[in-house]
């Protein structure tokens, strides 16, 4: 039996009033059961020792509900509640595999609202998609439509700050096949005066989306400022407001992203991007707002599943092999560059635009990497962190 790589298809879809009660209700009990979990979890270790797992959780969420105080935990589906004890799960897993930091409780506030449904918690017949626990299917808006005889197998309802709801339904899509091998290979090199650019001297224009609203985005952040504290409608709709513009700009940040990994990845068989610590670079007072804007994390994630999709291969090269101060002709190794210098001249006479010989530099690494595993000339004897300049495949993730 052929399998297909399963994929989300997201929609916003209008709950009538008692479909909205019932989500509501559904994210608190969902929230709660996590923050039970995470304090029994964590509790029991720091006083006993003990590493308590998925299944004592699940017989503990069985105890809370015969429970007077947490019986309203039954008036809603128990499907949620147990995929946020195995989401809980996996948090403690990646924390003792190193991959993540210690799970953090749940806020009402800021955590994200969800619930998320397997095969036995709804119910997709003919378009029309019925969760547990509801009379009535959803109100979905069709905005693509969903592969042929698709069949989900998870569904997760969301509802983000701005009170828009959404709906994602995980399902094998069996047109996403790999594309014809093909032999191009590019480097990319992120910056912030251009998106990015790329070693066939491409420069893609960063469109600085939270800069276009920051306007507005200040006109609505002061008349949030002015309202009274508490929990008041006023504030609340100020609060919207807010969420609102935020949203218009992730959501025109992620149509671009998405649009412009597409079109890298059908068009190229190997790309080849710097590993850069986005975490780190935040830092920066001064670049923080507008590296934040330019998304770089969220840029390289969406590359290197898609990059799975389609049977394409995405190199990372070490943070500190010196790609703008090595000249990409003769091979030899500048001073001090500072970010101000966009242009220079090599010893060898070439002038170089700093970006698109970053970019040559990256792609001539990854060449390297990909054929043999060895390094590019010249290297640093050492770096501040004591590591020496090598260039590594990134790990694929999975979508």
């Amino acid at each position: 039996m052929t399998t297909h790589v399963k994929r989300a298809f997201k929609y916003r879809f209008y709950p009538t009033d008692a479909q909205a009660v019932e989500l509501s209700r559904t994210f608190g009990c969902v929230r709660k059961v996590y923050n039970m979990a995470l304090a029994a979890r964590t509790e029991a270790w720091a006083l006993r020792q003990e590493r308590i797992n998925y299944n004592a959780t699940s017989a503990m969420l069985t105890a809370w509900k015969k429970t007077e105080e947490l019986a309203y935990l039954n008036d809603v589906s128990s499907v949620p509640l147990q995929q946020t004890l195995r989401h809980l799960q996996g948090s403690f897993t990646n924390f003792f595999a190193k991959r993540a930091k210690y799970p953090r409780f749940k806020s009402r506030k800021r955590s994200r609202n969800s619930a998320e449904y397997t095969t036995s918690g709804f119910r997709f017949r003919a378009g029309k998609l019925t969760l547990a626990k509801m009379g009535e299917p959803l109100d979905i808006v069709w905005s693509r439509p969903l592969p042929e005889a698709a069949s989900p197998s998870m569904v997760t309802v969301s509802q983000d700050a701005a009170g828009r709801w959404y709906v994602s339904l995980l399902v094998e899509d069996p047109a996403v096949q790999p594309l014809p091998a093909s032999g191009r290979a590019v480097g990319i090199d992120a910056g912030l005066d251009h998106l990015l650019t790329l070693s066939t001297g491409e420069k893609i224009t960063n469109p600085r989306h939270e800069r276009r609203d920051r306007a507005r985005l200040a006109r609505a952040q002061r008349d949030l400022a002015r309202k009274a504290k508490g929990n008041g409608a006023n504030r609340a709709k100020a609060r919207r407001k807010v969420a609102k513009v935020y949203a218009r700009i992730a959501d025109r940040r992620r149509d671009h992203l998405h649009k412009l990994t597409t079109r890298l990845v059908r068009e190229n068989q190997t790309l080849v991007i710097e590993d850069l610590t986005v975490r780190n670079l935040l830092k920066n007072g001064k670049l923080s707002r507008a590296i934040s804007d330019a998304a770089w994390s969220q840029f390289r994630s969406m590359l290197e599943y898609k990059a799975v999709w389609y049977g394409r291969d995405v190199i990372a090269v070490d943070r500190w092999f010196p790609s703008s101060k090595l000249c990409s002709v003769c091979g030899t190794l500048q001073g001090k560059m500072p970010l101000s210098v966009r242009t220079w001249t090599c010893d060898c006479g070439t002038t170089h635009d700093r970006d698109v010989n970053a970019a040559k530099n990256l792609l001539a690494a990854g060449l390297a990497v990909s054929a043999c595993g060895a390094g590019v000339r010249p290297q640093r004897e050492s770096s501040r962190t004591g590591q020496s300049v090598m260039k590594q495949e990134s790990p694929r993730r999975e979508p």
